[in-house]
């Protein structure tokens, strides 16, 4: 007999990871439908630069091969937002740029000014394969737990149509 929990035929993991990168998704279209961010927010979005879907320059492609961070807070423009991935306009060395971004590439979300963040797992490597995850890797929490507790997110199942 086994001591250890069965296997689920469920994936849970995924569909956790899944309904996360749709909080990614609803922060980004609440910031594109009020044409800006409000307060002194403003957000890091690290995503790998060769994930299925990815279409941004190749020169940044050269300078990132696996992953990249952007930041979203006083220069960028044409932010759309659709529930696969978004699109906005940001500038690298003083040369426009557009990405196009969908949210299963999407590794991390960080808002420092209110210290939120999401880390993801990747859902795929660079070709195109689902990644094979380390027996060690599904063993610890999907987040960081938060000491004072102000940063619980509810996640709403619902999709908005």
């Amino acid at each position: 007999m086994s001591d250890g929990l069965p296997d689920s035929l469920i994936p849970y993991d995924e569909i956790v990871q899944e309904a996360l990168r749709a909080v990614v998704g609803r922060v980004l279209g609440s910031v594109a439908e009020a044409g800006g961010l409000p307060g002194e927010h403003h957000f890091y979005i690290t995503f790998k630069t060769q994930a299925p879907g990815v279409d941004i320059p190749k020169r940044l492609i050269e300078r990132f091969p696996d992953e990249m961070t952007i930041v979203m807070q006083n220069r960028y423009w044409d932010l759309t937002v659709d529930d696969e991935r978004f699109s906005v306009g940001l500038s690298f060395n003083q040369v426009p740029s557009k990405l196009v971004i969908p949210y299963s590439a999407i590794t991390g979300f960080h808002d420092p000014a209110v210290n939120f963040e999401l880390r993801f797992q990747a859902q795929e490597d660079a070709d195109g394969m689902p990644e094979i995850p380390d027996a060690a890797e599904n063993d610890g929490p999907l987040a960081q737990p938060v000491e004072d507790g102000s940063n619980v997110v509810s996640v709403d199942f619902k999709r908005k149509k």
